[in-house]
């Protein structure tokens, strides 16, 4: 009965909607069931973020692991060469010239009598020291106009944009040479690690800028600049650090590139001195034995191999992990 009258006083006062011909209005009954109580939320469950899914991503890939443990060893080796061999890289005896391996020198000698494996050794510290070096100012110099191009807009993105675009159009590998064949009589690991960061910046610049022009327009930047947060603030506090982890993807993966680079450069004579103990150099030195030592070439050419592929790997490992499209949920 109760039902019946809530009825008749809804289609009273719906009376002034009208109908059209043939048609007829329908008024469901009301749903009169209890509410049920919600259940309780789980707050003890941690918090997830994109870095949290990233790490737990990385340790079930085998390919991150077995180049994590290969890039420990690398750096191992670079940081306490002495607790591998007890002879001096630069200790060279002519008298020893190209003498074969033995159990006090597995490598055996180089041309100039030096222990080859002594130079494998310290060389790691020579090679990898450029190689992160690089990628440093690479990455800090690249995010950094690539940021303010991307933020700011305007001329500011016009200019910056187009710099890097002449940049980009000069090949890494010419320019290096035309520049430090302008400064042959001097030779010096920070010229090398200069010709680097000149011509290496524009790709992580390309890549800094894209990331910022995505994270100025979500609502965390909006949010800030609402609450009074200046511009300058919401670059270096919100949007960068929202933006690092193409950058980071891509500064993994050029450190074997910009190692490689080393090696190419002082195997062309042109690179790190003569007398700098490093992987390119020896390969440099090497060739002119290849045909009748080649083992002189092969010990530091394996080492340098398996240094870049290592980084290569982890940067490989690092891309799938950082990607929201190969993250599982």
């Amino acid at each position: 009965m109760e039902d019946n009258l809530m009825e008749d006083n809804l289609i009273t006062n719906n009376a002034n909607y009208n109908t059209l011909p043939g048609q007829e209005r329908y008024v469901a009954p009301l749903d009169d069931t209890p509410l049920q109580e919600v259940d309780s939320v789980d707050e003890s469950a941690p918090a997830t973020s994109m870095w949290a899914d990233a790490w737990r991503s990385l340790r079930r890939n085998p390919l991150f692991i077995v180049s994590a443990i290969l890039i420990i060893a690398i750096i191992f080796v670079a940081l306490f060469p002495g607790a591998l061999t007890k002879h001096n890289p630069n200790y060279c005896v002519l008298e020893h010239s190209l003498e074969p391996a033995s159990a006090a020198h597995p490598f055996g000698f180089d041309m100039q009598g030096c222990d080859i494996y002594a130079r494998v050794v310290y060389g790691t510290r020579t090679s990898l020291s450029v190689g992160l070096l690089a990628t440093a100012l690479v990455v800090l110099v690249g995010s950094l106009i690539g940021a303010l191009a991307g933020f700011f807009g305007g001329w500011i993105d016009a200019v910056l944009s187009r710099i890097t675009d002449i940049f980009l159009a000069l090949p890494m590998l010419l320019g290096a040479i035309v520049v430090l064949q302008m400064f042959r009589t001097s030779k010096s690991i920070w010229k090398i690690v200069f010709v680097m960061v000149l011509f290496g910046w524009v790709g992580v610049a390309r890549i800094a800028r894209s990331a910022v022009m995505e994270s100025k327009n979500l609502e965390f930047n909006t949010a800030s600049t609402a609450l009074g947060s200046t511009p300058m603030r919401n670059l270096f506090q919100h949007i960068i650090p929202n933006s690092l982890a193409p950058i980071i993807v891509v500064g993994t993966t050029s450190l074997g590139s910009y190692i490689v680079l080393e090696a190419t450069l002082s195997f062309l004579g042109i690179g790190l001195p003569t007398t700098t103990v490093s992987w390119g150099v020896d390969i440099s030195t090497a060739r002119n034995v290849l045909t009748t030592n080649p083992e002189v070439l092969f010990y530091p050419s394996i080492a340098l191999a398996i240094t870049v592929l290592a980084f290569i790997m982890m940067g490989d490992a690092v891309k799938d992990a950082l990607d929201p499209k190969s993250r599982k949920a």
